[in-house]
């Protein structure tokens, strides 16, 4: 547990201060690889779908989340126990390593911020770019205020599915929970679409991905309204608990209008609303009051909210890791 303890924090500090190196291989993407494999192996569609085919995309499906997740315990396990067992801080770095690979902080504000710069420079083509590198909705068509919307909308739904998620599990059960997370976390957003090629084959894992951000989606609400309190001119903490109450099952999601409700009650703006994905507009209903515009400058600002988030997240457990 001592040197569990120690990995977490280092793993932490080392996703603060390094992000996501593009030049090195990435754990996340091998992981998305397997599925894209196995999902070429197992998934055989057909137009024409009768239920004894929807039944056979459900099987296939199940299968690519049994397959993906076997392999991931699999490798993460022994990776984990060879390490340990050559020696104790050879294990210490390998967790280190293995956490902070699955921490996304930083990276989550590189990108996002990618996007304010485009905006604060005036130029919206290479921001609506920039955006559609972190969102799954169509961004051709997003005004200036879309753009913010959309890139305040990820950094929000990410502060739980990116951060506070994953730093749960790994609390609890090292980088072979953690990876299982992430696993699940990258089948969801690769295979669990509602349209008519993944309906059915990606029904398990959408699934199991919402049960698996159920309480951490929850937990992180809860942190980022106390982060809402901190005295920061351009937080709101009661707007915060306010909008939470009212519009957090606001969303086709379980889990994703709970802290997009926390953000847009802790800025003051209004956030969701219709959205196009593959050229189909999405109805949705609005979260929060827009009691001014969204502007680019929100970028920035939830980006703080998402780092006081973490912080919080990450003292409560070593708290608990080392009370427990």
């Amino acid at each position: 547990m001592r040197y569990h303890i120690i990995a977490f924090l280092l793993g932490f500090l080392l996703d603060l201060i390094l992000g996501d190196p593009y030049c090195i291989p990435h754990p996340v993407r091998l992981i998305g690889r397997l599925i894209k494999g196995t999902e070429k192996r197992l998934h055989k569609e057909k137009t024409d779908k009768n239920r004894k085919q929807e039944i056979s995309e459900l099987r296939q499906g199940v299968g690519l989340v049994i397959i993906v997740l076997i392999s991931v315990v699999s490798v993460t396990s022994f990776v984990m126990f060879l390490a340990y067992r050559l020696h104790p801080y050879i294990g210490i770095a390998a967790e280190c390593i293995m956490t902070y690979q699955i921490l996304a902080v930083k990276c989550l504000k590189v990108e996002s911020m990618k996007v304010y710069q485009c905006l604060k420079n005036g130029d919206l083509e290479q921001a609506r770019i920039a955006v559609s590198m972190i969102v799954g909705r169509d961004t051709e068509c997003l005004d200036e205020e879309g753009v913010a919307k959309a890139a305040i909308e990820t950094v929000a739904e990410n502060t739980s599915d990116g951060v506070i998620a994953p730093m749960l599990y790994l609390a609890v059960g090292g980088p072979v929970l953690g990876f299982v997370y992430k696993a699940v976390n990258t089948m969801d957003s690769m295979v669990g679409y509602k349209n008519d090629e993944y309906l059915y084959f990606g029904w398990a894992a959408a699934r199991l991905d919402d049960a698996m951000n159920f309480i951490p989606a929850r937990i992180c609400a809860c942190l980022m309204i106390a982060v809402s309190f901190l005295p920061y001119r351009h937080f709101s903490g009661s707007g915060a608990l306010t909008i939470y109450k009212r519009d957090h099952r606001k969303h086709a999601s379980p889990n994703s209008a709970q802290t997009e409700s926390v953000c847009a009650g802790a800025l003051g703006i209004r956030l969701a609303g219709d959205a196009s994905y593959f050229g189909k507009t999405v109805k949705k209903p609005y979260i929060g009051e827009a009691l001014r515009g969204v502007e680019y400058e929100d970028i920035k600002r939830v980006n703080h909210l998402m780092y006081g988030t973490a912080w919080l997240g990450e003292m409560l457990c070593l708290i608990l890791l080392i009370c427990f």
